[in-house]
């Protein structure tokens, strides 16, 4: 079977069209709000990691982040980005429970560590 392949990114993000524009993620994410998290988020928002490229270290490569668990919440106090390492680690569990694991305590992770975003989620009660 021959099927076209989805067109990627140079560091292998898929592409997905929608109504003409190239969007480089699978959230559904704004290409104004993914341009303003990439600026902004140069490191793991919860460990600090810098990130590097899949083909580099797939656990510290970039990866898009719901704060809040709920992908239907597409602003810029939710959308962030974290390295897979913490991203897999924290899965659907919700941010003050995740703060508490295990995972995060062998990793420094805290309250008190993490970056301004995910502060101002915690302070809001997540």
């Amino acid at each position: 079977m021959n099927r076209r392949k989805r067109p990627r990114s140079s560091s292998g993000v898929l592409y997905k069209k929608r109504k003409n524009n190239l969007m480089a993620n699978n959230w559904n994410i704004p290409k104004w709000l993914e341009e303003e998290a990439r600026e902004i988020d140069k490191c793991c928002v919860y460990c600090g990691v810098e990130f590097t490229p899949l083909n580099i270290s797939r656990k510290s490569a970039a990866s898009w982040e719901h704060i809040i668990n709920d992908a239907k919440i597409i602003t810029r106090e939710n959308i962030a980005l974290c390295c897979c390492g913490c991203n897999a680690s924290k899965g659907q569990k919700q941010l003050s429970i995740w703060l508490q694991s295990k995972y995060c305590k062998e990793h420094g992770i805290s309250a008190e560590t993490v970056a301004l975003i995910v502060k101002q989620a915690i302070e809001n009660g997540l």
